[in-house]
């Protein structure tokens, strides 16, 4: 619900906040004060025309787009190029303006709309050349007919665009013509599938774990960062397929193998192969990753640390990229359902925006034939083709983030004339790119190449010239000229994953899905399936890598061609469930299979399974002694809050013996709490923030500055230092250089782990605090649990105040929805005119309400469950859906945010599919004619 504004969220720094977006925002809102230019009327020019009919260039014939009370179309075409030339033209309607900044983001031509500022992060972009490789998708990869399906959909955007002043497109180009005179391009089928490589990017797995733990070097010794990186608790969290092998004779993974123990898996028969291409090879699943991270060196420090920097200056597109990135989803089997049919969920955690990531539609043709396949609904994106998620007339289907090792970042000893491989040097492949500056000069930039890929450090001034040590051993040749590092990523060579898209919307079966899945390259997805035969299934498609030496998990030396991919796993040995015996599948970005018996690595860097767990359990204790689940039980089950850090560590804060009666005022609210995280509970309140210190005090405290939040400074030992504190070797002031958002430690399930063993012991080093923050150090765990309790009590009554009776969790949780770029930064005017909230939220970090904060940053909501769906298979208009915000992207406009109240209160709105469904449901109708 909309918050109680007595506490005001925590202030978060502006990612990107640039001067000139704070001019263009200033002078939107003087404007709008002052009615004059900016009245009303500029408002709503831009706002779409939703009843009537409108003529359409290369229309066949006519298309109707009906909406629904929220705005969301359904359109019907008796052609599949004028279903999707209307998808553009519909989109380009209520979106454009977000489909324009994505664009300009995935190209680094964020510098021609908002200026010299975004020159850094261009630069960066073009050096990974997203653009590029989206054009070789399209000029030699993608099938024939998915580039008329592109090319349809663009037509239909240039077409709404055609003889339309900015203006009227969108509010934001009017603000934007004060400083700029920025003039709108036509749409291209490339720009649609440039944006497949954002969002592989920000799900692009392990690459800031793979910088930290080389970070750690720095202050922790091997055995330290390895307790902050766990195995994970295979013991505890069931992977998502438990039992199944790769056949030695077939090459293919067959879900009956031998791998695993447990005959409450998948035991179904499977429809058959999908014909595939690459030979089986073994599996490089070597523990030696040629980075021993004992060096403690600052140059390697710096060098990492600065890339780090460079990382977080990318735009997060879908959210923050590490553990709080992924999604929920999970499909039940008929047997189990009180329909009689599988139910599906799928909750994808993202970052929050405005107007959502999401963007809900049915593309339908009026009578389906060999000549027009498409009947689906759901989910897509704004400036893509077809449907992401969602379902068809006969299946259904949820995506969550595999989170596949699928990036490598490589140490590379650079000279004047190249770099260093196996003793010979080899030249750089070298481009040149010019990036144009609003209101500036253009700049030029050289971007260098490895036979792996970019060289990232191009792009940092810290990294031009990188240090004289790095943490590999001795493995390092000659440390003269020190090092650059390259990036290895899969989204940098064309696929097909667009080509996916399409065919998973026309999916009539189990076959005929995993054959769409298995073009669905990056970023790499956990599937899960159900159709209206009863069937349920599941698959993990993506182009994951062989490494031929190495792991992934820390830099590998480039100068080593031993290190180097020697292919990708083929797909038929990635895997799959049909019709398990337990009857659901869960996947919550927890290990997809132990690795025990399957013999190639996917990564070692999973989710750690307290959401996926919690599923399980609650899909059990529905199930068992013959009980049956609803749709209704499965959106209850999708907003579940219950903490389990809470269950480990409350019993323990519990037993502590506090003599402070203003501490103890707090310590009795987490008496008979029941471990839930609802907006108006004191104990969540008090609980989340003893967890929040605890982390800082136990572990905060012992990271380098690159991992800690940026502005927190703490007295530390000098890197370089050895022996005792004395005059000569004084403590000195370090302070933390990470954006909020992704610095350590983040409090999510990783740490849960981390914690788990410890709280056995009484005495550990990491419960030794050094005094390096506090007045008197600590040197048990009660004591700093002690601790952690007075100074959450502190922090919260300067937070909410004194009464302990007044707290609540939402209060301090809160979700405030930004508008894209004019929305992130200004006075509080700015936020009534062009942001909407804030809400007090419950749920958690790793909860499966999924409203992820980062304990090192504060407690605002940076990711939430972007949309949620409930899918009645079979009897498709019992189905239930909802979106964070709402179809329309235009500010003060009816559907900006119309759903969001919904939403945070766990509401979902009923899914109109079929065509007397979406009859009854309409309240618009547009008629596009030729």
């Amino acid at each position: 619900m909309p918050s109680n504004t007595t506490a005001p969220p925590a202030k978060k720094k502006g990612r990107r906040a640039r001067l000139i977006l704070l001019v263009l925002v200033l002078a939107l809102v003087a404007g709008v004060g002052a009615g004059g230019y900016w009245g009303v009327s500029t408002v709503r020019a831009s706002f779409p025309q939703t009843t009537g009919e409108i003529r359409l260039d290369r229309l066949s014939g006519e298309v109707e787009v009906k909406r629904d009370a929220n705005g969301v179309p359904q359109i019907y075409a008796d052609t599949e190029t004028d279903l999707f030339r209307a998808q553009g033209y519909v989109q380009a309607q209520d979106r454009f303006y977000e489909m324009d900044v994505r664009r300009h983001v995935t190209a680094g031509r964020l510098s021609e709309m908002f200026g010299e500022g975004q020159v850094e992060t261009d630069s960066f972009l073009r050096t990974l050349g997203w653009r590029r490789v989206a054009q070789q998708e399209y000029d030699k990869v993608l099938t024939p007919e998915t580039k008329k399906y592109l090319q349809a959909y663009s037509e239909g955007v240039n077409a709404y665009l055609k003889d339309r002043d900015p203006a009227d497109v969108s509010v934001e180009y009017a603000a934007l013509a004060l400083t700029n005179d920025y003039a709108i391009e036509p749409w291209t089928p490339v720009d649609s599938v440039a944006w497949l490589k954002a969002m592989a990017w920000d799900l692009r797995g392990n690459m800031q774990d793979e910088i930290d733990r080389s970070l750690m070097t720095s202050r922790l010794s091997a055995s330290q960062i390895k307790q902050l990186y766990p195995e994970y608790p295979y013991a505890l969290h069931q992977p998502i397929v438990s039992q199944g092998a790769v056949d030695e004779d077939s090459g293919k993974f067959d879900p009956k193998g031998k791998a695993g123990e447990d005959d409450d898996l998948a035991t179904g028969e499977t429809p058959g192969g999908v014909p595939g291409s690459g030979s089986s090879s073994d599996s490089g699943s070597s523990s030696d990753s040629g980075s021993s991270g004992s060096s403690g060196d600052s140059g390697a420090q710096s060098q990492l640390g600065a890339l780090s920097e460079v990382l977080d200056g990318v735009p997060a597109l879908l959210g923050p990229n590490g553990n709080g990135i992924g999604s929920n989803s999970w499909v039940v089997s008929g047997r189990y359902t009180t329909s009689g049919k599988p139910l599906l969920a799928n909750d994808p955690h993202l970052a929050p925006q405005l107007p959502s990531l999401w963007y809900q539609m049915g593309l339908h043709c009026r009578s389906v034939s060999a000549t027009c396949r498409y009947d689906v609904s759901g989910y897509t994106f704004s400036g893509m083709p077809g449907v992401i998620i969602g379902h068809n007339d006969k299946i259904a289907w949820g995506f969550t983030n595999l989170g596949a090792d699928v990036t490598d970042l490589y140490l590379e000893k650079i000279g004047p004339d190249g770099y260093l491989v196996d003793g010979k040097v080899k030249p750089f492949m070298v481009r040149d790119e010019i990036i144009k500056v609003a209101g500036g000069k253009d700049r030029k930039i050289t971007v260098r190449f490895t036979d792996r890929g970019p060289l990232v450090s191009d792009r940092a001034s810290e990294l031009e010239k990188v240090g004289q040590k790095a943490p590999v051993g001795n493995a390092a040749p000659d440390r003269g000229t020190g090092y650059g590092v390259s990036l290895q990523w899969t989204a940098l060579q064309p696929g097909k994953s667009m080509d996916a898209v399409f065919a998973l919307d026309r999916a009539k079966d189990f076959t005929t899905f995993r054959a769409a899945a298995k073009n669905f390259e990056v970023p790499s997805q956990n599937l899960v399936y159900a159709d209206t035969e009863g069937n349920i299934g599941y698959q993990s498609p993506g182009k994951i890598p062989q490494r031929s030496k190495g792991d992934g998990t820390l830099p590998a030396p480039g100068w080593d061609s031993t290190y180097k991919w020697k292919g990708y796993i083929p797909f038929e040995q990635l895997p799959y469930e049909y019709n398990p015996k337990r009857g659901y599948v869960v996947t919550a970005n927890q290990a997809v299979i132990d690795p025990k018996g399957y013999p190639d690595l996917l990564t070692k860097d999973w989710g750690y399974g307290s959401r996926s767990q919690r599923i399980n359990d609650l899909i059990e204790s529905k199930i068992k002694d013959g009980g049956k689940i609803s749709p209704d039980d499965m959106r209850t089950m999708q907003t579940d809050n219950r903490s389990e850090i809470a269950t480990l560590l409350n019993p323990l804060l519990l037993k502590i013996d506090i003599s402070d009666p203003y501490v103890r005022e707090a310590q009795k609210l987490l008496e008979g709490w029941d471990y839930t995280q609802e907006p108006d509970s004191a104990a969540a309140a008090y609980f989340n923030a003893v967890w929040r210190n605890v982390l800082k005090l136990s572990f905060g405290d012992k990271l380098p500055k690159e991992l800690r939040v940026e502005g927190d400074c703490i007295n530390v030992r000098p890197v370089d230092a050895t022996g005792p504190v004395d005059e000569q070797n004084k403590l000195v002031r370090e302070c933390g250089e990470r954006d909020p958002e992704s610095a350590q430690p983040d409090g999510g399930d990783r740490w849960y782990e981390v914690v788990r063993p410890l709280l056995k012991q009484e005495k550990n080093e990491w419960w030794t605090t050094p005094g390096n923050r506090l007045d008197s150090p600590t040197e048990t765990r009660d004591q700093l649990l002690a601790r952690a309790m007075k100074d959450a009590r502190w922090e919260l009554t300067a937070k909410l105040g004194k009464d302990v009776s007044t707290w609540s969790w939402g209060r301090l949780h809160q979700l405030t929805l930004k508008n894209q770029t004019l929305g992130t930064a200004g006075p509080g005017v700015v936020q009534q005119l062009l942001n909407r909230g804030p809400w007090n939220l419950g749920g958690g970090e790793a909860a499966v309400d999924a409203t992820g904060w980062n304990a090192a940053g504060g407690y605002e909501v940076i990711w939430v469950p972007s949309m949620r769906m409930v899918v009645n298979v079979g009897d498709w208009d019992k189905s239930r859906w909802i979106n964070l915000t709402g179809a329309s992207g235009h500010a003060f406009h009816s559907h900006y945010t119309d759903q969001t109240d919904a939403w945070a209160k766990g509401e979902l709105y009923d899914w109109a599919y079929g065509k007397a469904a979406v009859d009854a449901a309409t309240k618009d109708t547009l008629v596009l004619k030729p």
